[in-house]
C-alpha cells in the first residue's frame, strides 16, 4: 500500500521528512554562529516547535548540520540520533539518549522505516542516508560531494523515489578554492543516475557573512541554476524548490 511522504524545509539542510507515521529530522541547525555560520534565511521552526521525532539524521559534525545542543535545550534529548561516527562526541556532549552509527551500506530499523547509511564525502567525514518504507526510498545527501559511490544506490537499495540534494557547490577560498559540496551541475548528474520522481534542492541559502563570503567561501545561492541543469539531464524528474517553511507531499505510486 503506498505511503504519503512529506518534506518540510526548515532552513539550510534541516528538513522534516514524514514517511507514513514516521517523522525524521535531518541535519539540525537552529542557531546561527556568526560570522561564519549563518543560515541566510529565517527558520520555519524553532527546536521547541518540532513534532515528535522518530530519529534525527546527522550527516557530519559541522555546526550548521549538527546542532544537537539546541535539540537538547528544547527538551529533545530522548530523540534517537543516527549519524556519521564523528557525530558521537557531539551527541554525548548534548546528552542525547541514544546514538547509532551504521557503517556505509548497513541499515537499522526505526519504526516501519529502514535507514541505510550511504557513502559521502565533504571537508570532514560524512555519511548520507536512504530512508525506505513500503517500497519508497528517500535519499538525503547532506552536503556531500558527488562521488562515484552514490551511483551504486539504485543497484544496492532500489530506485529512489525522492532525492534531497545540496546544490551550492561550496568552495573554500583559502584552500585554493577547493570544492567541498556538490554544485548544481553535479546534483543534476546525480539526479539523472538516481532517476527519482521528485528532487528537492537544499543547502543553498547559507552565507558566511559579508566578509566571509569575500574571503573564506564561494558558493551558488540560486537553486534555479539546479532546476535548469536538471531540466537538461533529468527532464523526467519533478524539481521542487521549497521556500522556507514550505511542505511538499508525494505519493510515489501516483507518480510512477
Amino acid at each position: 500500500m503506498p505511503i504519503t511522504v512529506e518534506i518540510t524545509r526548515i532552513a539550510h539542510s534541516c528538513l522534516l521528512i514524514t514517511l507514513g507515521d514516521n517523522v525524521f529530522l535531518t541535519d539540525p541547525w537552529f542557531t546561527d554562529r556568526p560570522p561564519i555560520y549563518q543560515a541566510g534565511e529565517p527558520r520555519a521552526l524553532e527546536a521547541a516547535d518540532l513534532p515528535n521525532l522518530d530519529a534525527v539524521l546527522v550527516s557530519h559534525a559541522h555546526g550548521d548540520h549538527c546542532d544537537l545542543t539546541s535539540l537538547a535545550g528544547a527538551g529533545r534529548r530522548d530523540a534517537m540520533v543516527i549519524g556519521d561516527p564523528t557525530v558521537s562526541s557531539a551527541a554525548a556532549a548534548a546528552g542525547m539518549a541514544s546514538f547509532h552509527s551504521p557503517r556505509w551500506w548497513e541499515s537499522i530499523a526505526v519504526g516501519e522505516t529502514r535507514i541505510t547509511a550511504v557513502p559521502g564525502r565533504h571537508g570532514v567525514p560524512e555519511t548520507t542516508f536512504v530512508l525506505s518504507r513500503a517500497g519508497t526510498h528517500v535519499f538525503f545527501a547532506g552536503d556531500s560531494m558527488y562521488i562515484p559511490e552514490l551511483d551504486r544506490i539504485p543497484g544496492r537499495i532500489g530506485r529512489i523515489s525522492i532525492a534531497l540534494l545540496p546544490t551550492n557547490g561550496l568552495r573554500i577560498r583559502p584552500l585554493l578554492d577547493r570544492k567541498v559540496v556538490m554544485d548544481a551541475d553535479d546534483a543534476a548528474r546525480l539526479t539523472a543516475v538516481l532517476d527519482p520522481d521528485v528532487v528537492v534542492p537544499h543547502h543553498y541559502a547559507f552565507t558566511s557573512g559579508p566578509l566571509g563570503d569575500r574571503l573564506l567561501t564561494r558558493k551558488d545561492r540560486d537553486p534555479e541554476n539546479f532546476r535548469r541543469a536538471a531540466a537538461k539531464l533529468a527532464p523526467r524528474t519533478d524539481v521542487r524548490i521549497l521556500p522556507t517553511g514550505a511542505t511538499t507531499r508525494v505519493i510515489p505510486a501516483e507518480l510512477g
